[in-house]
């Protein structure tokens, strides 16, 4: 398991991971984004804003670093900063396949990405990550499964992906959408010649998204590295619009809603790996002060009364838009 490397790491920050979700498209769902990037959205400037990332991030200590080929250019950037900095083996690389990205570079095109489990959708774009990142990639996830996905039942598909888990690359899988639990759940219980197939689980959980916490303990417990994306629910949880207990936490913190955001995440045992989503450098530093928040029993009984319905949930990000 590639993530080994994080168990020897001594810095608290190993195990805060960078997602590349924010910076490799012009367009996202981040509430907030459209201040934070530059006016021209071009590739040459949102390339130069993740490479400055990555830097950031490692100079930091943080060693995971997560992308997709939905992303726009996400691993193009990634395979870039990689290839220049050669003697930089101790960072873990993800990545996923499932949905193609679709949007063309622009930020009002009508479906930014689109899904596709299939077989075929498989070989395609591990094809086309394979170009780019080549022996570099440790994970390989199937991006977004919900409990109807053909991902969790297609014997030619495992059978793909465990050849591709004997090739040494990590198989593992993000769920979304308000059933993570079943999805979760029924990805436990599949396996390639008696042999447990994914080895890792990406889900939401945050605040606002508590629905996948003992599903996420029982994959932890099952021998699962979990990850988890969105912990500040795509900007909801960070700044000025951040719910009155998120903002009094970090009040008496001295430190920033995201880092409160981020800490309450930190704290659940299972949690291997929490993802930021910065799209500056100053938003990296601030999310990477959640390893010095300590959240007293006051603080996290608020904070635990801030979680919602997962259908209200599910339904209230579904209509964020496209910045």
């Amino acid at each position: 398991m590639p993530f080994a490397r994080l168990a020897t790491a001594t810095t608290p920050t190993a195990h805060l991971g960078l997602g590349l979700a924010a910076v490799g498209r012009p367009g996202y769902i981040t509430l907030g984004r459209e201040a934070d990037l530059p006016p021209t959205r071009s590739v040459e400037a949102l390339r130069d804003r993740t490479l400055e990332l990555l830097d950031a991030a490692y100079a930091l200590g943080v060693r995971y670093i997560d992308a997709a080929r939905s992303y726009g250019r996400s691993e193009e950037f990634l395979a870039e900063w990689l290839h220049a900095r050669p003697d930089i083996r101790d960072v873990v690389v993800g990545s996923k396949w499932g949905y193609t990205y679709t949007a063309g570079w622009r930020t009002d095109a009508e479906a930014h990405e689109v899904k596709d489990h299939s077989v075929a959708a498989y070989d395609r774009q591990r094809a086309e990550t394979a170009a780019l990142l080549g022996d570099r990639l440790d994970l390989y996830q199937i991006h977004s499964v919900t409990p109807e996905s053909p991902a969790l039942t297609d014997k030619d598909l495992h059978a793909r992906l465990a050849d591709l888990a004997d090739e040494g690359v990590t198989v593992g899988l993000s769920v979304s959408g308000p059933e993570q639990a079943a999805a979760i759940r029924a990805a436990l219980d599949v396996t390639v010649n008696g042999e447990r197939l994914f080895r890792t689980v990406q889900a939401t959980y945050n605040a606002l998204e508590t629905s996948a916490g003992p599903a996420l303990a029982e994959a932890h417990e099952a021998g699962l590295t979990v990850l988890v994306k969105e912990a500040m629910a795509n900007g909801r949880l960070a700044g000025p619009q951040a719910p009155a207990a998120v903002r009094e936490a970090a009040e008496s913190a001295g430190l920033g809603c995201d880092a409160v955001a981020l800490a309450l995440v930190l704290r659940q045992p299972w949690a291997g790996v929490v993802l930021s989503g910065a799209a500056t450098s100053v938003q990296l530093v601030s999310n990477l002060h959640a390893t010095a928040v300590d959240l007293d029993a006051e603080h996290l009984d608020r904070l635990t009364g801030l979680a919602e319905e997962p259908t209200a949930y599910w339904s209230t990000r579904a209509a964020l838009p496209w910045h």
